[in-house]
């Protein structure tokens, strides 16, 4: 796989952890139960984790191509 290749798929998992963010984000506002809203709370984190360290990974593919 070459470097735009990866540079095409990181961004496209960066853009999926964007929508599950968004979506967690919805059902978090939307939760009654307590138990519910702390499920959809953890994974709307980990949703923005995983697309900071994949923007992350996509600038260190930028610089390795010399942009």
């Amino acid at each position: 796989m070459d470097s735009e290749d990866d540079e095409t798929q990181t961004h496209e998992l960066r853009t999926e952890q964007e929508d599950r963010e968004t979506r967690e984000h919805k059902l978090l506002e939307r939760s009654e139960l307590s138990d519910e809203a702390d499920q959809h709370e953890r994974r709307r984190d980990k949703a923005a984790y995983l697309k900071e360290k994949l923007a992350e990974r996509e600038r260190a593919e930028r610089e390795a191509r010399g942009e």
